[in-house]
């Protein structure tokens, strides 16, 4: 008797610790708001004051808690920085350790995300992206659908980097071939795109049959040649933060005295890491970094000049919800290929970005870097693209 008693009062203890650790971001246990947290299991306390972070994600996974609001919950548990509050400081300072050690971006390890993430399944991205398989963010000024905002997008980019017939471009982080494929039938500009996907690669060959447009499975590092253009978008987040200044080196000696260069990155309002984002690193994308803004300029300085600088607020939160709208409603299709489990990770990584988001802890950027600088055009921040339009 006595050791059920002290059991239970264990239990009592740590829910009581939970409860008051969620109530900094005034999300209550049990409660009747669609962003309050419901507990399934009660071993879900103890988990969350073990892991933090990565316990939160997998007890989610598991079934121990639900929320008729997810992205909510995180949105609050975010501007709450309640990981920096949850007393989990050993093991998040040995997490920072461990990322530093494990010199995240390495060469050894560049195809990692490849074969852990973009080769899980085309059937299952198929699942909640557009027609034109963009996983990236789209851009939705006069769009109603997700097919005409990623559209929008890939047709914004094109525009800043001033493509014309002829050219030949270098896109570092090709996709599903995309952009490679707008862009050659739209503006008559050739594509080499590098990916570190062999199902990306083999679905982009394919697609982009009879077009001026060569895909390589290939680290960026490891490319030579000159081109016209250079563009990378949504890769920068898998360079690391060790290789930012030798991801620009790259682009620099491959790119023309006189081209640009556009990056779409997701950025942070800091550097966010292995260690700030555990359960992201564990079972979404591993070895990614986000960037600062400050780091991006950092890696950049001495090599290119900023000619502009394009935040896109608000248009992940919307895409990511797109998304997640397409994978519930097509989830039947392809359910019996992943399982239970991966359903309810796959809701827990779109949620908990689109939370993010709408924290604005993290952010989507066009930044756009020329040589020498554009002869007649200042070095200044642009959100109108119509600037572009007047080149």
């Amino acid at each position: 008797m006595p050791q059920a008693v002290s059991t239970q009062t264990r239990a009592s203890i740590a829910r009581a610790a939970v409860e008051k650790l969620f109530a900094l971001a005034d999300v209550r246990v049990d409660g009747e708001r669609p962003f309050d947290v419901r507990v399934n299991d009660e071993r879900f306390y103890n988990r969350i004051l073990r892991d933090g972070q990565l316990g939160l994600g997998e007890a989610y996974m598991d079934g121990w808690w639900d929320s008729d609001a997810l992205d909510e919950v995180i949105r609050r548990f975010a501007l709450a920085d309640l990981e920096r509050k949850s007393l989990r400081m050993l093991p998040f300072v040995l997490a920072v350790l461990r990322e530093r050690l494990s010199n995240v971006g390495k060469k050894s390890a560049a195809f990692e995300v490849g074969e852990r993430h973009y080769d899980l399944g085309n059937d299952l991205f198929r699942s909640f992206l557009d027609k034109r398989m963009v996983y990236s963010c789209a851009y939705w000024k006069d769009a109603q659908t997700l097919d005409q905002a990623q559209e929008n997008k890939l047709d914004l980019v094109c525009r800043k980097l001033g493509l014309k017939p002829g050219m030949r471009v270098l896109e570092i982080g090709c996709g599903w071939g995309s952009w490679a494929k707008f862009a050659a039938e739209k503006y008559g500009v050739s594509v080499v795109g590098l990916t570190v996907s062999k199902e990306q690669a083999a679905f982009a060959r394919e697609s982009c049959a009879g077009l001026p447009v060569e895909f390589r499975l290939q680290d960026y590092r490891d490319v030579d040649e000159k081109f016209d253009r250079v563009v990378s978008i949504a890769m920068f987040e898998a360079v690391g933060q060790r290789y930012f200044r030798k991801f620009m080196q790259v682009v620099d000696r491959c790119l023309k005295d006189d081209g640009l260069f556009v990056l779409h990155t997701i950025v942070g309002n800091e550097h966010v890491g292995p260690a700030q984002a555990p359960w992201l690193d564990k079972y979404i994308f591993p070895n990614g970094e986000l960037p600062s803004l400050a780091q991006i300029a950092a890696a950049a300085e001495n090599i290119f000049v900023v000619e502009a600088v394009h935040r896109l607020g608000g248009e992940y939160e919307r895409t990511l919800q797109a998304w997640h709208d397409n994978f519930t409603a097509n989830w039947h299709t392809i359910a019996d290929n992943y399982g239970e489990r991966f359903y309810r990770m796959w809701r827990f990584y779109l949620m908990s970005a689109r939370g993010a988001f709408r924290a604005r802890i993290i952010h989507l950027w066009h930044v756009v870097f020329s040589k020498n600088g554009i002869p007649g055009k200042p070095a200044l921040a642009v959100a109108d693209p119509a600037w572009y339009e007047s080149r």
